[in-house]
């Protein structure tokens, strides 16, 4: 029977103890990603709950579902344009936050994905006529990708309603 060296005991121990440090420090990640991921969807839910945030989409849903022109968009929200710009520079910046993987896309698909589309959708020509007329392809980009994004995931899988996809949801 052959005996274990020292140098052998020792090379198990560290072996284990390396083993016990890759473990605990990927455990460590994901519950680190998690809690990120958990504050990151508080956050958006926090800082859309506001009234201008909601008027603005209530006045963005009550647009026609024909395209308006910038003119026409312009004139039916008058002094509340501000807010309907501080919507869409929102989705701006969400979109900017899921391209660099700040947020996922699935957590703004799951709080924003109708009010964004649908946005897009009633406010699409007036970026298309604000580009042109400000000599500028940038104004919206994002704002514009994270809609297109929303679209591709949804037509590869379209989303179900919360009621009706979690009903058998138990706690």
């Amino acid at each position: 029977m052959e005996t274990i060296s020292v140098e052998s005991a020792f090379q198990v121990i560290e072996a284990i103890a390396v083993t016990f440090g890759v473990v605990f420090a990927v455990v460590e990640w994901q519950r680190h990603t998690k809690q990120q991921e958990r504050e990151s969807a508080l956050e958006l839910l926090h800082s859309f709950q506001t009234p201008d945030f909601a008027k603005a989409l209530l006045l963005v849903y009550g647009l026609p579902d024909e395209e308006f022109s910038k003119k026409q968009i312009e004139e039916r929200f008058g002094e509340d344009m501000h807010l309907v710009y501080a919507l869409t520079t929102t989705w701006e910046s969400l979109g900017v936050l899921v391209f660099r993987r700040e947020i996922r896309l699935e957590l703004v698909s799951d709080f924003f994905s109708g009010p964004i589309r649908l946005s897009w959708k009633k406010l699409g020509r007036y970026f298309a006529e604000e580009r042109e007329e400000q000599n500028r392809e940038t104004i919206g980009e994002w704002f514009q990708w994270l809609a297109e994004r929303l679209g591709e995931s949804e037509a590869k899988i379209p989303r179900l309603p919360a009621h009706i996809a979690h009903k058998n949801w138990v706690r």
